[in-house]
């Protein structure tokens, strides 16, 4: 999957990765202006001050907004490229003296109308989503660990529990994945086939791609009641902690804003990189059937990628 990548938009892939990076960097300044405005309102009661803060922390999200903005449409771009590299590739693949025609004429048909949008448009997000995610993921806790490492430590030691069983329940997804593409790509075959009537293979294949979909919802549900769990806990444990610190004069109570804040911030990304893993593995799955077909990339893809 990563090769496919790389090799119908490196260049792209390098521009985006710097412009995930300098969207993480500017997302740390609004909220250290957050904790200097509570600050400034709570020990310094300077009303001029906090407005000049506010006008600046307005800035701050106004350019981080659109350089953000910038970098999506730039990765939406890249991946409906891809795609239509693709599909110019699945279309190139000959079965004309093949003994099993209608087969492969079904399974051309599924690559196409519904396994290439997922293969191509993946490749907007397959390297620049998890750089911007590690990226934010690693300046915040940064700037948390430099306000307070206890409570920086409490919040990591949340997130990691949650990696922990991301991975089973994964591969449990993955396994049926890969089951409903086959019964698809079967039921393609049966409609280049079909003699006009319904026909019982078509109600078993349908029955059981239903319930595949069935089982990979509840998985994938199951695992967002984990991770919100989780997350509420670590939220609690660092108002709780920070209360302690503040009531014993450890910490300013800007500081404990600033933890939720951050803690806040973080919690988008770390569930985009969790459900970044998931796609990636679920799309490396469906890119591992549909290259199994492709045996070279046409003049016209070749060409795309060397401009």
């Amino acid at each position: 999957m990563l090769r496919f990548v790389l090799y119908v938009s490196i260049w792209d892939q390098l521009y985006l990765t710097f412009l995930s990076i300098l969207v993480a960097g500017t997302g740390m300044f609004p909220i250290e202006m957050q904790r200097r405005i509570v600050n400034a309102a709570v020990t310094r009661q300077d009303f001029h001050a906090i407005l000049t803060l506010a006008a600046l922390y307005l800035c701050l999200v106004i350019a981080q907004g659109l350089l953000k903005l910038l970098t999506n449409i730039y990765r939406a771009w890249v991946g409906t490229n891809a795609t239509r590299l693709l599909r110019l590739s699945i279309g190139s693949i000959p079965y004309d003296e093949d003994p099993n025609t209608s087969v492969l004429k079904g399974t051309k048909i599924s690559m196409i109308i519904m396994e290439a949008d997922a293969v191509g448009g993946f490749s907007g997000d397959c390297i620049a989503e998890p750089v911007l995610n590690v990226s934010i993921l690693t300046f915040v806790f940064g700037y948390l660990f430099y306000l307070q490492p206890v409570m920086a430590l409490l919040a990591i030691v949340i997130f990691a529990i949650q990696a922990t069983f991301v991975p089973t329940v994964q591969r449990a997804i993955n396994q049926r994945v890969e089951r409903r593409i086959s019964a698809l790509r079967q039921a393609g075959a049966d409609v280049v086939n079909e003699s006009g009537t319904i026909q019982a293979s078509y109600l078993n294949r349908f029955t059981s791609v239903f319930q595949l979909d069935v089982g990979i919802f509840d998985l994938k549900y199951t695992l967002n009641f984990l991770m919100n769990f989780a997350q509420h806990m670590g939220t609690i444990g660092v108002i709780v902690l920070g209360a302690w610190f503040v009531l014993n004069g450890r910490i300013q109570i800007g500081t404990v804003v600033a933890f939720l804040s951050g803690l806040g911030s973080v919690i988008d990304p770390w569930g985009d990189l969790i459900a970044w893993y998931q796609n990636y593995m679920v799309t490396e799955t469906k890119y591992n059937l549909i290259s199994s077909a492709i045996t070279t990339f046409p003049t016209e893809v070749k060409a795309s990628c060397t401009e």
